[in-house]
Order: C-alpha cells, then structure tokens, then sequence
C-alpha cells in the first residue's frame, strides 16, 4: 500500500508542481530555440526586414501565446543569476521526487489520482494560467520522474446542472506500460 508516500506527499503536493513549472519552461526554450523560422519551424511572410526582426515575426506568428510565455518563463530561470535560484533547486526536487517514488514502488504496482483536482472545465472559462496550471498537480509527478503514466474517463459529476467528466491517472514503475494499459482498460470497461 503506498498511503504513507500519499500522506507526506500531501504535505508539500504544490513542491512538484512548482518544480515543474520551472524545468518544463526552461526544457521547452532550449528545444524551442532552434525554431527560427530559417531553417526549423514557422518562416514569416513576408520576411519582417533584417535577421532579428525575421526571428522575432517568425516566433510570434509560428508559436501561440501560452508556447511564447512558456519560453519567457524557461529562458528567465536559465538566465544568469536565475539558474542556481530556480532551476538547480527545482531539478533537485525533481531527484527526491523520483527517489520517493522508487521507494513507494517497492512496495505498490500503482499509485492513483484524480487526473485534475476538479471536474472538467467549459473552454474558455478558466483564463488565468496560473489556476489552469493549477489542474495539473497530480499529474506532473509523472513527467518529472520519468515514470510511465495514463490517465483515462472514470465518470461523470454533476455541477451547476451539467454533466461532466472526471478522469484517474494511475502512475507505476518503471518498464510497466503494459500493466498501465490494462488498468486502463479495466476503468473503461467497468463504466
């Protein structure tokens, strides 16, 4: 049973959410970066007139807003001055998490969770990031430990006289996809 990792993580359920916030946009900037509209991604036309300018059109039109302050965000913790602040400690955070998690597994196939903390949003209707970010915390564990992960459709909840759907994400060790897709499976057949 892995209660106890559930309970102590419980505590501090905002750290990996933080932690990936920081090395998500960083990682994104440095793979995006190559996108300059030259010889990867978007090309701007017509070219906006010298080099720099060309880069900059390209990234506007070729990335949304979310990708660009994804990228704002990423390039700002890897600046000088930022990267031991932010980034160091939000990868050494990333290194307990695994660490919690490996030890969790040796005593559990599975962890579950609610695939986000509410039912299903209408589009539109949440725009501030950080509280769309927000439905991401029990999910984010898995990209930064690297562990296999699914979610799937469990159900539906009523709110405000509409019916919505939830989902459970259900993370396990390493090499264990397959036992994932069976879970998976399973929840979807049992509805």
């Amino acid at each position: 049973m892995c209660a106890p990792l559930l309970t102590r993580r419980s505590r501090s359920s905002r750290a990996p959410l933080a932690a990936y916030y920081i090395i998500m946009p960083a990682e994104a900037s440095t793979n995006l970066a190559r996108f300059d509209g030259m010889r990867y991604g978007h090309a701007a036309h017509p070219p906006a007139g010298g080099l720099l300018d060309d880069y900059i059109e390209s990234r506007t039109e070729g990335f949304g807003k979310e990708t660009l302050r994804r990228i704002l965000l990423g390039t700002f913790v890897l600046s000088a001055g930022y990267i031991d602040a932010y980034y160091r400690k939000a990868d050494a955070a990333r290194a307990v998490l695994r660490r919690e998690y490996e030890n969790a597994f040796k005593s559990c196939d599975v962890i579950a969770f609610p695939t986000t903390p509410s039912p299903a949003f209408a589009f539109g209707e949440k725009s501030d990031p950080v509280a769309m970010y927000l439905e991401d915390i029990f999910t984010v564990s898995a990209n930064l430990t690297g562990m296999p992960a699914i979610s799937v459709p469990m159900g539906m909840v009523e709110r405000e006289g509409k019916r919505l759907p939830v989902g459970i994400h259900f993370t396990a060790p390493h090499q264990t996809e397959d036992a994932l897709f069976t879970i998976g499976r399973i929840v979807e057949d049992s509805r």
